[in-house]
């Protein structure tokens, strides 16, 4: 008897995924249809065909792939910054027992604020502009990618370290050759969480005030009491979001393979 060959795990996912979807459509119109949802929730086709839509019709001049372009080019700002503070923070702290006692109090005394709770201070030094935006999306990204480097770097085997300067390596090879290396699945985690807390934190600062963005689609839509457009915004959040925590994973694999493997 021959045995019948299964589907690959990936293709079982993709499946699974698009009846679960399907299903959560079913439901919803029926919902719609044979209940009073009617009147406070449009159905899927309605909300489907807006955001088709929304590719080639403006709203408040712009598609909804420019309302997203400018969401990502905010995001783009704060989150580099961030990168570059976070991660030679993290590294300092982990790895310079001063660097630690100096910036880890202040650091721990910040770290459990939300970003949102600083939108009001963020208005008040900024104005309302791109500069108050950058602000949120860097205090989103910052946080997460900090904590994860230091406690990547402090978690490393110092035994490794010990031997490299048995060998007559100096402290910046040790930290090029041993430290970096092994910290890295750490940056990238830090990194994914990062982009994901930041794309959130975009479109919080979007709704505050602003004029473009997916944010904006959110909050206009509102004003208007127009709901298929607050479900563009939903829609657009839930896809970019999804797309850039896959991008990452892929450049995680590509660069952290012993990591991956390993897992």
């Amino acid at each position: 008897m021959k045995k019948t060959k299964s589907l690959p795990e990936n293709m079982q996912k993709i499946i699974c995924g698009a009846i679960s979807i399907l299903g959560f459509l079913l439901l919803w119109q029926a919902a719609v249809s044979l209940t009073g949802l009617g009147k406070i929730m449009p159905g899927p086709a309605v909300i489907l065909n807006a955001f088709f839509r929304s590719f080639v019709e403006e709203i408040a001049g712009y598609t909804v792939l420019g309302h997203i372009f400018w969401s990502l080019s905010r995001v783009l700002v704060g989150y580099i910054l961030a990168c570059l503070l976070g991660i030679t923070l993290g590294l300092l702290m982990g790895r310079f027992r001063l660097m630690e006692a100096i910036f880890n109090p202040f650091y721990e005394m910040i770290r459990p604020i939300p970003p949102i709770a600083w939108i009001s201070l963020a208005i008040l030094w900024f104005g309302i502009g791109e500069s108050m935006t950058y602000f949120i999306i860097f205090l989103a990204t910052f946080n997460v990618l900090t904590i994860n480097v230091y406690r990547g770097t402090k978690a490393l085997n110092q035994e490794l370290a010990g031997c490299a300067k048995m060998l007559g390596a100096n402290e910046t090879q040790v930290f090029w050759t041993v430290v970096l290396p092994a910290t890295v699945p750490y940056i990238f985690a830090g990194m994914q969480i990062g982009l994901s807390t930041s794309w959130a934190a975009v479109v919080a600062a979007e709704m505050v005030r602003s004029s473009r963005g997916v944010g904006f689609l959110i909050v206009s839509g509102m004003d208007l009491n127009n709901i298929p457009q607050i479900f563009v915004g939903i829609i657009a959040i839930g896809l970019v979001g999804f797309l850039l925590a896959t991008c990452m994973r892929g450049v995680e694999a590509r660069l952290c393979q012993w990591n991956v493997r390993g897992k």
